[in-house]
């Protein structure tokens, strides 16, 4: 018989069928009557599936009773109307094999309050859990809707190398990959001789596939990639990870409005995606995490973006007369306070900021005409503030080639992402969203950490 998933037989639609349920034991009561009611979940929802055992069934005293939370079986019985309240159907069972049974004592995630802190340290098992669960079928959602917005738009997928020997961010925080022998390293005129590893030169876990998305995008037009990327930043906040995803599309023919108007048209797709296919997990995370998110959401999705320069921002948050820790100076990074207060005090919705100086933002955005700030944009939200950010790209290559030695890097990393200003130069913009920031965003969840499968941050790698 070929099995049923939990969320399709909640639907109600082969009662009186009998059917296959695979799944893991939430829990097991009995009952005085000479039966043993068990609620099972399989993953496919966050309702469980409740199964009504009788005592006559052969293996009920030998296996049954002895399933507690954690056990994994396979029941075959009838779906029938539940005789009780809190869900419609319920299955009679013929038959419950055990595939294996769990010890309630070690099982760690079959007890009632177990914190998120504990259960980053089983990231293995947290995925039982009700809430990891939920996170895991949204983000499920998230990925396959960015695959689909960017489809739809004509864009090609493409996959940028995990390992480079450029750093796209310019800011040198990155994981060094090497085959050479720790315990005796090759060193020239008392620098490591690079020209002996691997790929004869020195290569690092990459930090953004946007220089290589450039590439195809100047080519075929548009393009996108979604990927792992990695920082060596030693931050244990719950803001970073040293191991993310990104989503990274880049267009040719485009300028910095384009660019943000295709970011707002992707976070209201994404949004109204979740909200309409995942509203189950929704309204959990809106009743057990964030009792505000579900407005939160429909707000940004019925919203008109406002958008301002950086040099508009920094005189709002100047004479706002709110305190802040951080410096509201021109020239001065804008920190999640700043943000936050944008989308959440002065406009109450979505801000893109657009056009900050040039000295605190990367070498390939465009330079504007003033000659102190370039073409890029930060999309902010409220409680997360940053979740975008983007540029029109650079496409006068003197002004590139300077903007690198700037910054204190060698050109000839870069030859072939200059050469793309050599070719048939058009102009071009993108940008970057951090994806666990997004399903953070969208599930209220505090901590990014608890967003991504394994997280890995400094002093943890243990999966």
């Amino acid at each position: 018989m070929k099995r049923t998933y939990i969320a399709k037989a909640l639907k109600g639609k082969d009662i009186d069928k009998e059917i296959l349920i695979k799944g893991w034991v939430r829990t097991r009561r009995d009952s005085k009557g000479g039966f043993s009611f068990i609620e099972l979940n399989d993953g496919s929802c966050l309702s469980n599936l409740q199964i009504i055992v009788d005592a006559d069934l052969d293996n009920y005293q030998n296996e049954v009773i002895r399933l507690f939370p954690g056990s994994s079986i396979s029941v075959r019985g009838l779906l029938v109307k539940s005789q009780g309240g809190g869900q419609c159907v319920e299955v009679k069972a013929y038959e419950v094999n055990v595939y294996g049974f769990c010890d309630p004592d070690e099982y760690v995630v079959g007890k009632q309050r177990v914190s998120f802190e504990r259960l980053r340290e089983i990231s293995h098992l947290r995925v039982r859990t009700n809430t990891f669960g939920a996170v895991t079928r949204v983000r499920n959602k998230l990925a396959k809707a960015t695959h689909d917005f960017f489809q739809d738009l004509g864009f090609y997928y493409i996959n940028t190398p995990i390992i480079t020997a450029s750093d796209c961010e310019g800011a040198g925080e990155m994981f060094r990959v090497t085959t050479l022998d720790q315990a005796d390293i090759p060193r020239s005129e008392g620098k490591v001789d690079y020209s002996q590893d691997f790929f004869g030169k020195e290569s690092f876990l990459t930090v953004s596939g946007q220089l290589g998305v450039e590439c195809f995008a100047c080519g075929l037009s548009n393009a996108y990639t979604f990927g792992p990327t990695f920082r060596a930043e030693n931050s244990n906040t719950s803001r970073h990870l040293a191991e993310f995803w990104m989503i990274e599309p880049e267009m040719a023919f485009a300028d910095l409005a384009d660019d943000a108007d295709m970011a707002e048209e992707y976070i209201k797709y994404l949004i109204t995606t979740v909200l309409d296919e995942c509203s189950e997990d929704i309204d959990f995370f809106n009743k057990r995490i964030d009792k505000s998110i579900l407005e939160t959401l429909t707000h940004v999705k019925d919203s008109e973006f406002i958008r301002l320069s950086y040099t508009d921002a920094i005189d709002i948050l100047k004479k706002s007369g709110q305190k802040f820790e951080y410096e509201t100076n021109w020239g001065s990074d804008l920190q999640t306070e700043h943000e936050r207060f944008l989308t959440e005090k002065e406009f109450k919705k979505p801000v893109i900021v657009t056009d900050y100086p040039r000295d605190i933002k990367a070498f390939y955005m465009k330079q504007n005409d003033d000659e102190k700030t370039v073409a890029a944009m930060d999309v902010l939200v409220p409680k997360i503030g940053e979740i975008i950010g983007g540029s029109q790209r650079e496409d006068n290559l003197k002004k590139l080639d300077s903007r690198i030695k700037e910054q204190g890097m060698s050109l000839e990393p870069y030859w072939w992402y200059r050469d793309l200003r050599k070719f048939g130069n058009v102009p071009h913009a993108g940008f970057g969203l951090g994806f666990e920031r997004m399903v953070q965003f969208v599930t209220g969840m505090d901590n990014i950490r608890d967003v991504i499968p394994f997280p890995r941050t400094p002093k943890s790698a243990e999966f």
